[in-house]
């Protein structure tokens, strides 16, 4: 399973296209580029479960650094900055990490 089979090529290439630069990306703004909030729980839950590699329930630190690159092998990784921001924008409980309701929360708002 890719997000390609979810998400037009396009709109991620366009969504990658506009955070090429480090401290540019913005979660919002790649979500909805993308196309993800306007896709139904059972598909945003899919893209979470591609997104959480490691299979643990949750998108860690470590796992959003390398987020881009789920979308496109040639991204580049989220700086330290971007990364920190991401996780405080989407771990609406404080506990670290971003659990499928976080995410889908994020995706939605």
């Amino acid at each position: 399973m890719a997000v390609t089979d979810f998400l037009a090529a396009s709109d991620i290439a366009l969504a990658i296209n506009a955070c090429k630069a480090k401290d540019s990306f913005s979660p919002n703004m790649f979500l909805k580029t993308v196309g993800l909030s306007k896709k139904n729980p059972t598909e945003i839950k899919r893209i979470f479960t591609i997104l959480d590699q490691d299979k643990s329930g949750f998108i860690e630190q470590d796992e959003l650094q390398l987020f881009l690159q789920n979308f496109s092998k040639g991204a580049r990784p989220l700086t330290a900055t971007e990364t920190r921001g991401f996780l405080l924008q989407g771990d609406s409980d404080g506990d670290g990490k971003i659990g499928l309701e976080e995410f889908s929360a994020l995706v939605k708002s």
